[in-house]
């Protein structure tokens, strides 16, 4: 039977695959191969619903299925490691649905926090298996070692700015703009700032080389701006916001390619 050990040894692609494997088991076993009446029945009855119990050994069973087959692959030596890990696995999975069974009814309103814990608590039970059944932590460190590195914390910097506080500051700066929302006409120079915005990211995403993405840029404004055209019925107004458009575009694209036609000649 294995013994865990700090291994700082990297993780071999086999172990890899044989977690997922097992966070793939668990997705068959909670979304595909779990009825609705299984759901309803674990909700009413709680920890005494059979179809919970039933649920629970379908998903040692999968468990059991994936460490058989990638056993040899993985260096899982035994198969009492693989009947042991799938009881575990079937075991904690009965526990925690319980749980959420119990937590649901207590609870009513908050099914989608009580979902992410469920699904959060599941998969980290995966990965102590995991972790137990390849008999080394040199996964978990390397892990850890990968999240540490500036890019890895600035792509977290950047995931969490673009959460509350880029909300807050979204808000404060469309505030004048709402004070404005119950009077007749147009926001306040509202055009004006979507062209500033709009010839922001054309110009990003030119130096970026993602000319793509400008055409769906492109299109999508074109479809926002479709009700309005089409009800005004104003043939001039058409042309003068696909005028508009249509310069602001090519003028920042020109600009963008001349940048990197630049920036290529100094090497940059």
């Amino acid at each position: 039977m294995n013994t865990l050990v700090l291994d700082l040894a990297p993780a071999s692609s086999s172990s890899l695959s044989l977690l997922l494997a097992l966070l793939l088991a668990h997705l068959l076993g909670d979304f595909v191969l779990q009825p609705d009446r299984w759901v309803a029945d674990r909700q009413a009855r709680g920890i005494r619903s059979p179809s919970l119990a039933l649920h629970a050994l379908v998903h040692a069973a999968l468990a059991w299925l994936v460490l058989c087959a990638l056993r040899s692959v993985a260096g899982i030596d035994d198969g009492i490691d693989a009947t042991l890990a799938a009881v575990m696995l079937g075991l904690a999975h009965w526990t925690i649905d319980a749980a959420k069974a119990e937590a649901t009814r207590r609870w009513p309103t908050r099914q989608l926090g009580l979902f992410m814990l469920d699904q959060g608590l599941h998969g980290a039970t995966i990965v102590v298996v995991w972790l137990w059944l390849v008999g080394s932590l040199s996964p978990l460190t390397a892990m850890l070692a990968h999240l540490s590195t500036p890019s890895s914390l600035l792509l977290l910097l950047a995931y969490l700015l673009v959460t509350r506080p880029m909300a807050v500051a979204i808000a404060l700066a469309m505030a004048p703009l709402a004070r404005q929302l119950k009077a007749p006409g147009t926001l306040d120079r509202a055009g004006a700032r979507i062209g500033i915005l709009e010839r922001l990211l054309v110009l990003t995403l030119t130096l970026l080389d993602q000319l793509t993405a400008v055409g769906f840029l492109l299109a999508a404004k074109s479809v926002l701006r479709f009700g309005d055209l089409k009800e005004s019925r104003d043939r001039k107004l058409t042309e003068y916001v696909l005028l508009g458009t249509l310069a602001s575009v090519t003028s920042t694209l020109v600009l963008g390619l001349l940048v990197r036609l630049w920036l290529g000649g100094q090497g940059g």
